[in-house]
């Protein structure tokens, strides 16, 4: 039985880019990517062994993503080092200015556990689940509007909000 609380969401972990141990040095092998949605639902890709600091993966990861979410959290790790990580927020690819099931290619930068600047993580993003569900995770709802006539607007067509519910 599905769970009404939940959605499904498919992160394809495509690649990263300029990803560095340290200032200085790159990473040579050995990377791999977690990506969270919540502290007790977590899938990770495969490690690479080539490609040093440019490193492919073109894996899928298929992750629960609880209603209650605000952004998934991506973390690069070689061997047992965190490289970089990105917190990604849900509005980037789910409310109302995407069609439900839609796929968004995405880059996002990481940051080292100084706060730094640290290489670029390259992921598509598909969110699997009803049309009206995706407006929760957003915080926004769509907004529609309707002119308004009165002595004082000079012909100007005002929008006024009115929320829609599904």
């Amino acid at each position: 039985m599905e769970k009404a609380s939940s959605r499904v969401i498919e992160v394809t972990v495509i690649s990263g880019e300029d990803l560095r141990v340290n200032r200085r040095n790159p990473v040579k092998k050995n990377a791999f990517v977690i990506v969270r949605t919540d502290p007790l639902n977590e899938r990770s890709t495969g490690m690479n062994t080539e490609n040093g600091c440019n490193p492919t993966w073109n894996q899928k990861l298929v992750l629960d993503l609880p209603m209650h979410a605000t952004f998934i959290t991506v973390e690069v790790h070689s061997g047992n080092k965190i490289i970089g990580i990105s917190r990604i927020p849900l509005s980037d690819f789910t409310g109302g200015y995407l069609p439900a099931n839609y796929l968004s290619f995405l880059s996002y930068r990481l940051r080292d556990a100084k706060g730094e600047k640290n290489g670029i993580l390259n992921l598509s993003v598909k969110v699997n689940g009803p049309t009206n569900m995706s407006y929760a995770a957003s915080g926004s709802m769509p907004w529609f509007g309707g002119p308004v006539t009165n002595k004082f607007s000079n012909g100007t067509v005002t929008g006024i909000p009115v929320y829609y519910r599904v």
